[in-house]
């Protein structure tokens, strides 16, 4: 499970779509109580900043609408409750660029 902290647009496809699917299943963990990955660190970093979350997938959606994907997942807004602002990370951003860089993807970082 990861939602990066850097632009969309440095993103790969694979790890564009992927976030964008983890994005999805922890929205669903925190505003439906389903458990599984309820206890996973990035989870956790979300508890309470869901407006947080809900404004990081629509960075993900502009991003994957800018490339032409369809998008038929939008997320209730009306769950959008808590902090504006993600500020707990589980990896520096710097760090993420490196994780990224390793993945011999076609990552912009």
């Amino acid at each position: 499970m990861r939602i990066w902290d850097v632009s969309p647009q440095m993103l790969c496809r694979n790890h564009l779509l992927g976030e964008h699917r983890e994005l999805h299943a922890i929205w669903a963990i925190l505003t439906e109580d389903k458990t599984g990955y309820s206890f996973h660190p990035e989870t956790l970093r979300w508890v309470g900043k869901l407006p947080a979350l809900y404004t990081r997938h629509e960075k993900l959606v502009k991003e994957m609408k800018n490339r032409g994907y369809n998008h038929n997942s939008p997320l209730d807004k009306k769950h959008a409750v808590g902090i504006k602002k993600q500020t707990k990370f589980v990896h520096s951003t710097k760090q993420q660029i490196t994780i990224l860089r390793s993945k011999n993807c076609n990552c912009a970082v």
